[in-house]
């Protein structure tokens, strides 16, 4: 649900002539200090402290024998290593990139679940400026492993197969151009905001609709805002497991762009 210091949508009884004014995009800034300290920046803040209290926390007293907290940071940790950067990226190379792919899966799951907590009721990343920063780093990190494996001139050759006829490599050069340094950020960006941004506002829609007709007077429309309000509830259970979806979904994409950029053939 969406909480914002907007007056209280669905509050207005039916006869009053008011229709029902539905959530929009304006809903997602939320300034809290002036113009530039806003509530999805509050929580991003959170979610470090969080997740670097808890990381501190589980890896006390390391033991062989592990405790549970420290079974699950192990399990968690073992998902994304083996799971993700070693399929995606390979054995030979995928050590390196581990860490950085477990701060992303878990920064990127635990704002994601905000969007379903208690109290905070906001996916951070459904802000397109907060996933900008993130597809930044991997932009710039997959480009970067590349050209250093393979130099500058090795790393642009491969984005022509070897075999390719030559009257066909300069097609496929742009059209892997365009994939290697345009498709590949805009669609990791969109796919990460357009499912926060469209969950957050559907739930918003059934959540302040579901109000808006339990106070609206009508006998028709209040047993409908009994079913907008059981819809809400399940559609936020489906919401839970997005969020977790699309965390899994950014770091595995991340993942095979840093394996294919580090790869010896393309």
């Amino acid at each position: 649900m969406i909480v914002t210091a907007r007056p209280a949508i669905g509050s207005l009884p039916a006869s009053s002539g008011e229709g029902f004014t539905p959530p929009s995009p304006g809903d997602f800034y939320v300034p809290l200090i002036g113009d530039w300290f806003t509530r999805p920046m509050l929580l991003a803040l959170l979610s470090v402290v969080l997740l670097v209290g808890w990381l501190l926390w589980a890896s006390k007293r390391v033991a062989v024998v592990p405790t549970k907290r420290q079974w699950f940071l192990e399990q968690a940790y073992d998902f994304v290593r083996n799971g993700v950067a070693r399929d995606m990226i390979g054995s030979r190379d995928f050590k390196r990139f581990t860490p950085l792919l477990f701060a992303l899966f878990l920064f990127i799951i635990v704002n994601n679940w905000f969007g379903s907590t208690p109290f905070t009721n906001f996916p951070t990343l459904s802000r397109i400026g907060m996933v900008i920063p993130l597809v930044a780093i991997v932009y710039i990190g997959y480009h970067y492993a590349g050209i250093k494996k393979h130099g500058l001139g090795g790393y642009f050759k491969m984005l022509v197969p070897a075999g390719v006829p030559i009257f066909l490599a300069p097609i496929i050069f742009i059209l892997e151009f365009a994939s290697f340094f345009l498709i590949r950020p805009l669609t990791l960006t969109l796919r990460l905001f357009g499912n926060m941004f469209a969950g957050h506002m559907l739930m918003g829609v059934f959540i302040l609709g579901g109000a808006y007709l339990l106070l609206s007077g009508n006998p028709g429309f209040m047993v409908a805002g009994v079913g907008a309000f059981v819809m809400g509830f399940l559609m936020q259970l489906l919401e839970l497991l997005i969020q977790a979806i699309q965390a899994y979904v950014f770091v595995m994409l991340a993942a095979s762009y840093f394996g294919g950029a580090v790869a010896d053939e393309h």
